[in-house]
């Protein structure tokens, strides 16, 4: 497979210039949002979970929001869009099982598994409650932790993501199967794979990782009837240039009880749940396009669930 193909099928975007913070040696002050500001230099640290040692950062003040980036990227793909939503938002920002600064190690690589493991995270960092945003690969572990742990997750965004394989263009399902240790000479060179062995742990790791994600894109999946547990409100974002069927989109509302009737003119008619379809942007830019930041910031403001509890102190990194 050619390499211009292999990453189209990719659930991730090239590394986009960003506002991600070098990692800092150890956190910094209280983690109370009521002292912190958006200035503040970003805390940060290493905390085990169930035999993964995630990377995090801190950043900003206000709500916790909990935000996880694509396949073989990192936090750095979100680019403008954390520093805009530091603005109003603590953002608790993790390098996802073998991304990033978070060592692959030797635990199956699972998505129902690094969901568990955000909810342990944000719990361990004193959050009973947090937003949750995920960017495709991310947006699975968002939505598994949404369905495995629902009195932790307030609000979900789900960005370029999908309950089902079958959502892909036939084509981008046919490619995936390309996705392997074997494909890692393809890498070298490209900004994704120097993003990596600049910032990994154990860089030599990239042929295993590559084998992780391609084990996880061949087998089917199918959470159709774990949309029904979300507790909502959810928020569904895609391009229209995305790489999903549009049709899987709607059907993907629909299935969050939304796009099934007029919204009616006193909007009784109108859904819990937000569907946007953001114009000319595509699944391998959307995370860093300031479309994002300005859609989602309605959503994350609207109707805040008030006795949220406040952030205790973080606890000490683990080296």
């Amino acid at each position: 497979m050619r390499l211009s193909l292999l990453l189209t099928c990719l659930f991730a975007a090239l590394a986009a210039p960003s506002a991600y913070a070098a990692p800092l040696e150890a956190p910094g002050a209280s983690a109370s949002t009521t002292t912190r500001t958006a200035a503040a230099t970003p805390r940060s640290g290493v905390l085990p979970v169930d035999g993964v040692d995630y990377y995090y950062e801190l950043h900003g003040q206000g709500e916790p929001l909990l935000l996880l980036h694509g396949g073989l990227g990192s936090g750095a793909m979100f680019g403008p869009v954390l520093s805009a939503l530091a603005q109003r938002n603590t953002v608790i920002l993790v390098d996802l099982q073998g991304h990033g600064r978070t060592a692959l190690g030797e635990r199956a690589f699972g998505i129902e598994a690094m969901g568990d493991d955000m909810g342990a995270l944000v719990q361990r960092l004193g959050y009973d409650r947090v937003d949750v945003v995920g960017y495709s690969l991310g947006g699975g572990v968002a939505l598994r932790m949404a369905v495995q742990r629902p009195a932790q997750v307030r609000k979900l965004v789900l960005v370029s993501s999908s309950y089902s394989n079958d959502a892909f263009y036939p084509a981008i399902g046919g490619q995936q199967k390309g996705i392997n240790a074997s494909a890692a000479p393809m890498f070298k060179g490209t900004p994704m794979y120097e993003s990596y062995v600049a910032v990994a742990p154990k860089p030599d790791d990239f042929p295993r990782l590559l084998d992780a994600i391609g084990g996880f894109l061949s087998r089917p999946f199918n959470w159709s009837a774990d949309v029904s547990k979300l507790q909502g409100p959810v928020m569904l974002v895609y391009g229209d240039s995305d790489l999903f069927r549009p049709e899987s989109e709607i059907a993907f509302f629909q299935l969050l009880g939304g796009g099934k009737r007029d919204g009616g003119w006193q909007r009784e008619g109108v859904s819990n749940n937000r569907l946007a379809i953001l114009p000319g942007v595509t699944h391998y830019e959307i995370a860093s396009s300031p479309l994002l930041a300005q859609t989602l910031a309605p959503f994350l403001a609207e109707a805040i669930e008030r006795g949220a509890s406040a952030p205790q102190a973080a606890p000490s990194p683990s080296k």
